[in-house]
């Protein structure tokens, strides 16, 4: 487990929380030794009295302020804490603030606060998911190796984050540090809307874990290129400054690049975008046709049906002028049929015909007694 590198009380109203700070990153870098050139000579730093050239234990130094007229004024680390009694072990609460309010620049290194014992922890959560329900962030002060700190602490998760902030004298003005900072520039829409198609093929979710030092990496593999002997490849120079008349078609090359970069996903899902939004539409033009087609059969049952009754009423009159040839005709049938019912048996076409026709008689039949009774009605 870690050691806390500071333990003290976050206080605010009556209220006090003890807790423990701990570090919350660690840099990664090659740690390098100072030699003389041409040598395997460590250079070494002592403490040396100017005056006399001996070298001055570092229990022994005390600080110093410069007051002018070469005097100076002696501190010693009991002096300093007796300034603020008690400030060095209590970081007090001013104020709760929307942690959206707070510009990024203020922020300088992050921490851990952890309870100060088992017997803290109900303290420790009551103030930790009190701001997380107020969605607020405590802005505090803290002195730690003399120094006081402008504080910010903010839940995250079952954790209480502490980022150390910088004063607001300590930010410096950039209109008073930087010179030709361009304000409105009035820019060709077609530039402006590269631009913004570069950003866009550029964008993609925040993952931290997909970025790495890649110096610290370049310089370990040129420690070992070198202890082993290896040739030593250098990198690319940096890239000249893009000239305003190129600037359009630079745009236009950064965009593809980005596009190919990122695999055609754009592209791919474009294309899948566009294939769902066919089969959507096909499967709307399907109940359409389906209402379609029972409409058009209906528009046809209905211009048929007055033809069919015409045809049905001309072949009942038909029908009803030949009523006494149907009689006879049919009874002629009729012995024909029967005659030949041995032979039908045998060919499946002829026995098909028959039927047909013994099919046509009976209808013809009927219709001549429908005849015979729709006549005898009128002369009643």
């Amino acid at each position: 487990m870690a050691r806390p590198i500071w333990t003290g009380v976050i206080s605010f109203g009556l209220v006090a929380v003890p807790v423990r700070m701990y570090s919350a990153t660690r840099e990664h870098e090659v740690s390098f030794h100072q030699f003389e050139k041409g040598t395997s000579d460590r250079i070494r730093y002592q403490r040396i009295n100017e005056r006399t050239g001996d070298e001055v234990d570092y229990a022994d130094i005390v600080r110093g302020a410069d007051v002018g007229g070469g005097q100076y004024v002696m501190l010693d680390p009991d002096e300093l804490d007796a300034v603020a009694p008690g400030r060095s072990r209590n970081l007090e609460i001013h104020a709760f603030v929307d942690l959206a309010e707070i510009d990024p620049i203020y922020y300088q290194k992050t921490y851990y606060l952890g309870p100060g014992g088992e017997e803290t922890a109900r303290t420790y959560a009551l103030l930790r998911d009190a701001m997380a329900d107020a969605n607020r962030a405590a802005i505090g002060t803290l002195v730690m190796r003399g120094k006081e700190y402008l504080t910010a602490l903010r839940p995250d998760g079952d954790l209480l984050v502490l980022q150390t902030m910088f004063f607001a004298d300590e930010v410096r003005d950039p209109k008073a540090e930087i010179d030709g900072i361009p304000g409105r520039v009035k820019l060709r829409p077609a530039e402006m809307s590269m631009a913004e198609q570069l950003i866009d093929s550029m964008t993609t979710a925040w993952k931290p874990e997909e970025y790495r030092d890649t110096y610290t990496d370049r310089v370990k593999e040129l420690i070992a290129a070198k202890k082993s002997g290896e040739e030593i490849t250098e990198t690319e120079p940096a890239p000249e400054a893009t000239g305003v008349s190129d600037l359009m078609e630079v745009l236009r090359r950064s965009v593809e690049e980005a596009r190919t970069r990122r695999g055609g996903g754009r592209g791919s899902s474009a294309a899948k975008t566009s294939g769902t939004g066919r089969k959507s539409a096909a499967k709307k033009a399907r109940p359409a046709a389906k209402k379609a087609r029972p409409a058009a059969k209906s528009g046809a049952a209905k211009a048929a049906r007055p033809a069919a009754k015409k045809a049905n009423a001309a072949k009942k009159s038909g029908a009803a002028k030949k009523t006494g040839g149907a009689k006879k005709t049919s009874g002629a049938k009729k012995t024909g049929t029967a005659k030949k019912a041995a032979p039908a048996k045998k060919s499946t076409g002829r026995s098909g015909g028959a039927k047909r026709t013994a099919a046509r008689k009976s209808t013809a039949a009927r219709t001549s007694t429908a005849a015979r009774k729709s006549g005898g009605r009128r002369a009643a």
